[in-house]
């Protein structure tokens, strides 16, 4: 079905549709090839709180953005190459339903749909993406991925040192190679992880030591990919413009 699409004038619409919708500040999106398999908005857990997201899913993409007007404009476009994306399960937990782990090298976040059918389809196409693309290009799949990060509300000490509390002048940092909130001086060092960045990116220095001595694996998250904080619980100080795709903490 989707190589019959591929080059229909109704693909072709509504990929120009979506092109339209984030205006001059997003990518290009129609390549010959390309099927636009699905959108929807789904709620993603970013650094400070749960927002939600519009989710576009084509068979060699995924792509998503802020919702400025819905069904009409979008901005912060981000493009996820599918080959490269690893999908699992998260728990329910409270208000926090229905939701996956999109998992790249470069980027890894928590999703959740409305329903449990909506997740379902979700996981399916993904999946059937992935599959497809791999199988057509004889690569295997990606076995490496960044670290989820854990959003600022599960931590108000520091998740390395245990005793560092966290208040408008103490900030919170993520350390990009486990995820963790750490302090300041828990994660003053800097270390090359290509995948994510050219330059050397925040780490903390638990992951510093493992990483100096070639430890790699040792460095993933220790804890469960779950979350345990309300929909319905954000910090009172956050903006809604502030995202985690936008941090440099």
């Amino acid at each position: 079905m989707v190589d019959r699409l591929a080059n229909s004038e109704a693909n072709t619409r509504r990929i120009n549709i979506v092109e339209n919708c984030f205006g001059a500040a997003g990518q290009p999106l129609t390549i010959p090839g390309r099927v636009l398999i699905g959108e929807g908005v789904l709620t993603k857990l970013c650094r400070k709180k749960p927002k939600a997201r519009q989710f576009f899913l084509f068979n060699d993409i995924l792509v998503y953005g802020n919702i400025v007007i819905q069904k009409k404009k979008y901005n912060k476009q981000h493009i996820i190459p599918l080959e490269n994306v690893t999908i699992d399960s998260i728990k329910d937990e409270g208000d926090l339903r229905n939701g996956w782990l999109i998992k790249t090298p470069t980027k890894s976040f928590a999703v959740y749909a409305a329903t449990a059918t909506e997740k379902s389809e979700w996981m399916n196409h993904i999946n059937k993406c992935v599959t497809d693309l791999l199988s057509k290009s004889g690569k295997t799949p990606s076995n490496e991925h960044a670290a989820v990060w854990v959003p600022d509300s599960e931590a108000t000490v520091c998740m390395r040192c245990q005793k560092a509390k966290f208040t408008p002048v103490n900030r919170r940092h993520h350390c990009r190679k486990c995820g963790f909130v750490v302090c300041g001086p828990c994660s003053e060092k800097r270390f090359l992880l290509p995948s994510q960045s050219s330059k050397p990116v925040r780490i903390c220095d638990f992951c510093y030591d493992l990483l100096s001595t070639g430890d790699m694996a040792s460095c993933q998250p220790t804890r469960s990919d779950s979350y345990s904080q309300s929909l319905k619980s954000p910090l009172n100080d956050v903006s809604d413009d502030d995202d985690d795709d936008d941090s440099s903490d």
